[in-house]
């Protein structure tokens, strides 16, 4: 007799070969492969904004003879002999700038001699400025020493670039020729004196005297 424990191992074999040919013949799926998300540890670097630079400071015991031209920001605190270019511009209140100075934003609180152009210009209690001042906003504080004129344009940065090219199409233009020296008139002759009418007449001749009618 048989018992019924040998009667399920014998079933079991029976159909253990089964699940292992229903495995073979199942098709095998080849591995996904996934981007790697390691690029040298620098992992979204690209879309990150990039830090603002300082801004460039000339101390006070510094001195300049010449043009700056930068797109960033400067602070002066020396003295400068030359026109100056920037984005944001402050003037210490112990500098001294004599030359134009153009800029997007711009803080005066020392002495500038020169023309000023910016679309924001804001002159301190501390500022001296010697020169015209072409903005689009402006704020004097009071006690701000002034000499020169305001004036209001919509584009004071582009106007600059305009009176430059402007003077130099005028510079570059032909001039006319000058006209040829003309000869100068021949002196008139002097007037000569007139003669009195006695003067120029010869004198008669007197007549012979008779010596018998004399006697």
């Amino acid at each position: 007799m048989f018992s019924k424990s040998r009667i399920n191992e014998t079933a079991g074999r029976a159909e253990a070969p089964r699940a292992s040919e229903s495995a073979a013949s199942a098709p095998v799926s080849a591995p996904v492969s996934r981007p790697s998300l390691d690029m040298g540890g620098n992992v979204g670097a690209g879309s990150a904004p990039k830090p603002k630079p300082a801004a460039s400071v000339l101390s006070a015991d510094l001195q300049i003879s010449g043009n700056i031209r930068t797109s960033g920001d400067v602070v002066i605190e020396g003295v400068v002999d030359g026109d100056i270019r920037a984005h944001l511009l402050t003037v210490g209140e112990s500098a001294t700038i004599r030359g134009e100075i153009i800029a997007d934003d711009i803080v005066i609180n020392g002495r500038v001699i020169g023309r000023v152009r910016g679309l924001k210009v804001r002159l301190t209690s501390t500022a001296r400025v010697e020169g015209d001042i072409i903005h689009k906003t402006i704020a004097i504080e009071s006690g701000a020493h002034f000499e020169g004129s305001v004036q209001r344009q919509d584009d004071p940065l582009a106007s600059s670039s305009q009176s430059a090219a402007a003077s130099a199409s005028a510079s570059s233009a032909p001039r006319p020729a000058a006209a040829a020296p003309q000869p100068a008139a021949a002196p008139a002759p002097a007037a000569r004196p007139s003669m009195p009418a006695e003067a120029s007449r010869p004198a008669a001749p007197k007549a012979p005297m008779d010596s018998k009618a004399s006697q």
